[in-house]
């Protein structure tokens, strides 16, 4: 026993007893902390964010008649019915910034669906576009939800760098955070604040790293040409609406007029948006980032040496998740889910969240 807890005599003996105890704690807890990569999702703080009203930040895009706000403008629904789908956009375009939004997806059967979240400014550039995107693929009920991330700089449509996941909780359960931070040096892909994905600018990426001013977007929308299984799964009209949720709406960053960027001083917003907590990975999201990626990542440009013989220079090649994929950018061996099953009175269904 440590000579600091040794008792000589009966007036100490309780104090040394609260400090063994204090002791034994505090060893559980580096135990549990050294361990915590398996619970990483339990782990990352959340971040301090200030959301704002939909009439504070953004407009209607297409099919107002599908969008249904909430009394007290703090939130918003967006269907998808056989009429149209329906979409919102920031009434501001941002030279960097960060962009966030708790999202609720559709339930039930949702093959064939995709809802984005992204940023873009295709309407004032449409043939040297960028974007950064977010998109919920529709799921076969019972199966896990896919998504994946891409970026575009100058419209380099046909240098895509797509990423795709699987998720660790049914999205259409309750309500998840999905952020975007962009700025002139990274992007990071957030999903309740664990970094999913960053991309470090690269000098030799030039005009493919997004520069321009963009807008947010969100849409839902009928992808049945290619959103589940390749097009094999398709819309199924008979439950719709189809609705998808947006609340705790964040946008952040310098506010410009896409025509004119150079004209406004984004020092000070800049500033602010490089020194927020969303701006550097901490070692734990360093942690979560990994654990992420190794188990949920199915896809990913990077590792996809019939497409890129050689990696795009942004790519960052990391041995254990290069273990993990064939040269096509895909897994070498399935991934596997953690399945329930129901009362045998009752059809057997997998669960459609995976254990982490």
């Amino acid at each position: 026993m440590d000579q600091r807890c040794r008792c000589y005599n009966r007036g100490r003996r309780k104090s040394c007893s609260l400090w063994s105890y204090g002791l034994l704690m505090f060893t559980l807890w580096v135990i549990k902390d050294i361990f915590s990569c398996n619970n990483s999702i339990k782990t990352v703080i959340a971040f301090d964010l200030n959301p704002i009203t939909f009439d504070q930040g953004y407009a209607p895009l297409f099919s107002d008649f599908n969008i249904d706000r909430s009394e007290d403008d703090t939130s918003v629904r967006l269907l998808l019915n056989r009429q149209s789908g329906s979409g919102i956009i920031s009434t501001d375009y941002y030279n960097y910034g960060f962009f966030s939004a708790k999202i609720k997806l559709p339930t039930e059967h949702t093959a064939g669906i995709v809802v984005a979240f992204y940023t873009s400014n295709v309407d004032m550039f449409p043939k040297t576009h960028d974007e950064l995107d977010l998109e919920f693929l529709g799921n076969i009920r019972g199966k896990p939800w896919r998504f994946q991330t891409n970026i575009y700089g100058n419209g380099s449509t046909t240098r895509g760098r797509e990423e795709r996941y699987r998720l660790w909780f049914d999205p259409s359960k309750e309500f998840h955070q999905y952020s975007v931070f962009w700025s002139l040096n990274k992007i990071i892909f957030y999903v309740d604040e664990i970094p999913i994905r960053e991309v470090l600018c690269d000098e030799n990426m030039g005009g493919d790293y997004p520069s321009k001013p963009m807008s947010s977007y969100a849409t839902v929308w009928d992808a049945s040409s290619w959103a589940t299984g390749g097009g094999q799964h398709k819309v199924d009209y008979r439950f719709e609406p189809f609705t998808s949720e947006f609340q705790d709406l964040v946008l952040q960053g310098c506010q410009v007029d896409p025509t004119d960027a150079t004209s406004t001083n984004c020092d000070d917003a800049t500033d602010e948006l490089e020194s927020s907590e969303f701006a550097t990975i901490t070692p734990r999201q360093r942690q979560a980032n990994k654990w992420f990626r190794e188990k949920y990542m199915y896809y990913s440009y990077c590792y996809d040496r019939l497409r890129y013989p050689s990696p795009l220079p942004e790519c960052l090649l990391v041995s254990s998740e290069q273990e993990l994929f064939k040269n096509n950018g895909r897994l070498k061996k399935p991934q596997r889910f953690h399945q329930t099953r129901r009362p045998h009175r009752g059809p057997r269904q997998p669960n459609a969240t995976a254990v982490y």
